[in-house]
C-alpha cells in the first residue's frame, strides 16, 4: 500500500512540476523581450491588451515585453486561476477577474500583488468607488476597465412626440409623470423592467445607499429601502401602467432587441457599457437615443451607480511583478490607456479627467449613434457613482434576484415584493 501511495505521489509531483514548467515558459523571447503571461475571458479585452502591449513597446524600447494572452471560457478561467493561485503553481503574471468573482480571490491571504503604489499617483483622478470594490483593508488588488455608470437611455423621438423634455426629469416622481404623458400621447410604455436580470433593481437601491449585502457581507436584501424599490418597479407596471416586463425577460434578450429597435419603449435603465448593445443590435435607433443621469429619489440625491466590472490583477507567482505592474498601470491607469478603453472597448474609463478630452468626442460608432455629449452626462454625475458591496455571496444573490425575486414579484406576481425579498433573504442567510 505504501509503495502504491509513493508511486501516486511521484506521479502527482511530476505532473505538478510539468504544469509549473509549462506555465513558466522562457522568461525572455528570442528577440530579447520579457515574456508576461495574461489570462482573460473576453475577446474584447484581448484586442485591448494587444494594442496596449504594442504601444508599451513603442514607448519603452528598454523594457519591451512579449504579452502572451490566453483566453478561456468564463467559468473555466476563474476556476483555473483560483486553483493555480492556491496550489501556488501555474498562475499567469496578470489576470482579469470579473467583479462578481473577485471576493473569492481575497479569502484568507490574497495570492495577489498589492497595487497601491501604482494607484496612489493618480488616485485623485479616479472614480474612487471603482478602486474600493477591488480592495481589502486598504490594500488595492485590482484595476477596472470602466465605471459602469448606470444611466437612462431615452428615445428622444418618442419623448418629442409626447412633448416631454428629458432634461426636466429630475426625480423618479418626474419620471412617472413623464411616463404617463408618453403613454397617453403615444400609447408606448415609458420603460421596461428586467425580470431575469438585476439591472433595473440593483442600481436603484445603490442610489439610495442600500445594497444586497452590507460592508461586512451580511445579507440585507429584504430591508426597507429594497422593499420600497421593488414595489416602485411593480407600481410602474401595474399601478401607473407606464412600463412593461422586458420582452424576453431581460435587456439582453433577442426579443427585447427587436422590440426596442422598432421604437417599443421610450427608455431603458442600463449601465453606460450597454451602448454597445444599441450599436450592435438596435441599428434603427441610431440618432434617436440620448443618455441622461438616473432620476434622483429626492432632490439632491445620487443619480447613478456603478455596475459590472473586471479587476485586473498581478499574481504573486509572477517572476516580473514590477514590470507586470508597470504595464498594468500604463494599460489601465494612464491617460493614454483610459482613452484607449473608450476608443477600443466603448467603456466609460475610470479616470474622470479624460472624460472631457477631445478624443472622447472624436467621431466613432458611439458618437455617431448617441451624439458627442456622451461624457457630459458622466461629468455631471462623477461624484454620485456609488458601487456595490461585493462579497462572497454576491454571485449567489444576483442569481436569486434574477431567477426568483424579480420573476415572482414582477412577472408572475405570485408573491408581493416584500414576500419575494423576505423569502430570498431567509434562504441566503442560511
Amino acid at each position: 500500500m505504501r509503495k502504491r501511495l509513493g508511486f501516486l505521489l511521484i506521479i502527482v509531483l511530476s505532473w505538478t512540476m510539468l504544469f509549473a514548467g509549462c506555465s513558466r515558459a522562457a522568461d525572455t523571447s528570442s528577440d530579447g523581450k520579457t515574456v508576461l503571461t495574461l489570462w482573460t475571458f473576453a475577446s474584447q479585452h484581448v484586442e485591448f491588451y494587444e494594442k496596449m502591449a504594442e504601444e508599451w513597446n513603442n514607448r519603452h524600447p528598454d523594457k519591451r515585453i512579449e504579452l502572451r494572452i490566453e483566453m478561456y471560457p468564463f467559468n473555466e478561467m476563474h476556476n483555473k486561476l483560483l486553483l493555480s493561485l492556491y496550489s501556488k503553481v501555474g498562475a499567469p503574471d496578470i489576470a482579469d477577474i470579473e467583479i462578481g468573482k473577485f471576493a473569492n480571490y481575497l479569502k484568507g491571504e490574497p495570492q495577489l500583488v498589492p497595487l497601491n503604489d501604482i494607484v496612489e499617483p493618480v488616485k485623485d483622478r479616479l472614480v474612487q468607488s471603482r478602486i474600493d470594490i477591488y480592495s481589502r483593508d486598504g490594500t488595492v488588488y485590482g484595476i477596472d476597465f470602466h465605471v459602469g455608470a448606470t444611466v437612462i437611455f431615452y428615445n428622444k423621438e418618442i419623448l418629442d412626440q409626447a412633448g416631454v423634455d428629458p432634461d426636466q426629469i429630475k426625480t423618479w416622481d418626474d419620471f412617472v409623470a413623464a411616463g404617463k404623458q408618453v403613454k397617453e400621447k403615444t400609447g408606448k410604455p415609458m420603460t421596461t423592467v428586467d425580470v431575469t436580470e438585476f439591472f433595473a433593481f440593483w442600481p436603484l437601491i445603490i442610489q439610495q445607499g442600500s445594497d444586497y449585502l452590507d460592508k461586512n457581507g451580511k445579507v440585507i436584501l429584504d430591508n426597507e429601502i429594497n422593499v420600497k424599490t421593488l414595489t416602485f418597479l411593480y407600481d410602474l407596471i401595474y399601478n401607473h401602467k407606464i412600463a412593461i416586463p422586458a420582452p424576453g425577460g431581460g435587456h439582453h434578450a433577442e426579443e427585447y432587441y427587436g422590440f426596442m429597435n422598432q421604437g417599443g419603449a421610450a427608455s431603458v435603465i442600463m449601465p453606460m457599457w450597454y451602448m454597445g448593445r444599441f450599436t450592435d443590435f438596435m441599428p434603427d435607433l441610431k440618432g434617436k437615443m440620448i443618455i441622461r443621469p438616473l432620476p434622483a429619489w429626492e432632490e439632491g440625491g445620487l443619480r447613478s451607480a456603478g455596475m459590472g466590472g473586471t479587476g485586473t490583477v498581478v499574481t504573486n507567482q509572477s517572476e516580473h511583478p514590477e514590470l507586470a505592474k508597470e504595464f498594468l498601470s500604463f494599460a489601465k491607469l494612464s491617460k493614454e490607456g483610459n482613452i484607449k478603453v473608450w476608443e477600443i472597448l466603448g467603456f466609460d474609463p475610470i479616470r474622470w479627467d479624460v472624460w472631457d478630452e477631445p478624443e472622447m468626442k472624436a467621431p466613432n460608432k458611439y458618437t455617431e449613434y448617441f451624439g458627442k455629449g456622451i461624457f457630459d452626462t458622466l461629468l455631471e454625475v462623477k461624484d454620485e457613482i456609488n458601487s456595490p458591496n461585493i462579497g462572497e455571496k454576491t454571485p449567489l444573490v444576483n442569481g436569486v434576484v434574477g431567477s426568483s425575486v424579480l420573476y415572482h414579484a414582477i412577472k408572475t406576481r405570485e408573491k408581493t415584493p416584500s414576500e419575494a425579498l423576505r423569502e430570498a433573504a431567509v434562504r441566503l442567510k442560511q
